[in-house]
Order: C-alpha cells, then sequence, then structure tokens
C-alpha cells in the first residue's frame, strides 16, 4: 500500500476512534512495517504542529491518540453537559505516584509506604481507569498487583514511565527519617569541586 493512502486511513482510524491505537492493529489493518508506520506517524504529527492545527497526535506506549491541544480547553468545555467530573484527592494523587514509581505493587506494599489502609483509594483509581491489576504476585496469598494505564500516561502528558521526573535522592537518618538537606549539600559540594578542576586546567 502507498503511504500517502496509508496515511489516510490511519488518519481515519485515529479520528474515528478518538481512542489509543496500537502500532500492532495499524500494521495488520493497512499492512506495513514498523518502520513504515513510524515514517508516517511522524509525517503526520510535523503536519499539525507546521499547521497550527487544534489536534496534536500523542504517543502513549506502543500507540498514538488524536488529541485536542491543552491550550483550547476553556473553548472545548462548554460544548460538554455540567456534569461533575472526577477529582482526584491528594490521597488519591499519593497513591498514584507510588504506582507510577513502583510498577507492579501490591496494596500491601503501597499501605506499608503510605502509612494507611490504600483500599478506598485504590478501588477509586481504578474506576477511574488510572489503574488496573497487573496479575498476581508470586507469593503466599497471591496478592493483586497494580500498574498505571494509557489513561494515566494522557492525562499527564507522558508517552510512558521513562519520561516521570526523576525522584530527588534520599538517605535515611538514625530516627528513619528521610533527609534530602545532606544530598543537596553533597551535591552543591561535587558542582564546587568540579568548578574548581575545571578553573585549575585553564589555569
Amino acid at each position: 500500500m502507498e503511504l500517502e493512502k496509508a496515511e489516510a486511513i490511519i488518519e481515519a482510524m485515529l479520528f474515528s476512534t478518538g481512542s489509543i491505537i496500537t502500532i500492532k492493529d495499524i500494521m495488520n489493518i493497512v499492512e506495513l512495517g514498523a518502520e513504515d508506520i513510524e515514517k508516517i506517524m511522524q509525517k503526520m504529527r510535523t503536519k499539525y504542529e507546521a499547521e497550527n492545527s487544534g489536534i496534536e497526535l500523542v504517543r502513549i506506549e506502543d500507540g498514538y491518540q488524536l488529541c485536542t491541544k491543552k491550550e483550547y480547553y476553556e473553548y472545548i468545555i462548554p460544548l460538554f453537559d455540567n456534569r461533575s467530573k472526577p477529582s482526584i484527592s491528594n490521597a488519591a494523587l499519593e497513591t498514584l505516584s507510588i504506582i507510577a514509581y513502583n510498577p507492579k505493587i501490591t496494596r500491601s506494599e503501597i499501605d506499608a509506604i503510605r502509612g494507611v489502609n490504600s483500599d478506598g483509594t485504590i478501588y477509586k483509581l481504578l474506576e477511574y481507569n488510572l489503574i488496573e491489576e497487573a496479575g498476581k504476585l508470586d507469593a503466599p496469598g497471591k496478592p493483586v498487583i497494580y500498574r498505571v494505564t494509557p489513561e494515566f500516561m494522557k492525562m499527564f502528558g507522558i508517552s510512558s514511565l521513562d519520561d516521570l521526573p526523576e525522584l530527588p535522592r534520599y538517605k535515611i537518618d538514625e530516627n528513619e527519617q528521610i533527609v534530602i538537606d545532606d544530598i543537596m549539600l553533597e551535591e552543591k559540594q561535587e558542582k564546587d569541586d568540579s568548578m574548581t578542576e575545571e578553573n585549575e586546567i585553564k589555569a
């Protein structure tokens, strides 16, 4: 199939479904290889950017989705009904962060990190489709393990978990409390030492 025709078909697929379509599904439908599909997707992304379009092509893990650009949200929302939208509490955000940074984590492990029961919060996140069950841990009791969903990545504007911000390093003091100040001082000292070495070399 010609790439130009394949591009039109893929665009129609993405527009009509309004959801994530995997590269594998696209390959099966248009009967092209992964390399050709990636070329087409990159061309489409460039086209939408160059035309200052109101939509964008977003990569989410191993798939793509056509989305409206965030800057036009205020113009789009009046077109929809006024039903209350789900809000995420601080507890839910905390739990979500733990799961995002610890893929395949169990509820008991989440509880141990947070120090409180997370049953209700996990239920809500499952209801919002921000997390999902990822099987069971090979351990006594076979506890369920959780991971974030593509919906989570779409909501937070990332393509994969590799795009998550790096967590700060920390130490545990004698009272088993997290200490970040010492790490910051060490990094500052390392930077100062590096600048000193550079100055010595230049001299």
